[in-house]
């Protein structure tokens, strides 16, 4: 398995483009996206080694983050009637 580089992630922003600043709440969404990034990056190695197509492998993880709910959304912006 690879060791991949740190990742610099994004600052992150509030919906009315204010810069979200606590230190933890930093902290929290840094680990979070550092977890995902290797738990990706381990599937895709591993779908790799059983012989699964790279492109399906990306397709596949981009599906998977499409499909993410927002639980906390007030106004749906994505009608389920499509």
């Amino acid at each position: 398995m690879s060791s991949p580089k740190q990742q610099a992630w994004p600052k992150w922003l509030r919906d009315d483009g204010s810069v979200v600043a606590c230190t933890e709440k930093v902290k929290v969404m840094t680990e979070n996206f550092d977890e995902l990034k290797q738990i990706a990056q381990d599937a895709l190695e591993d779908g790799l080694l059983m012989e699964v197509s790279e492109e399906q492998m990306r397709e596949a993880l981009h599906k998977l983050v499409d499909q993410l709910v927002n639980p906390y959304q007030q106004n749906h912006t994505h009608s389920s009637n499509k």
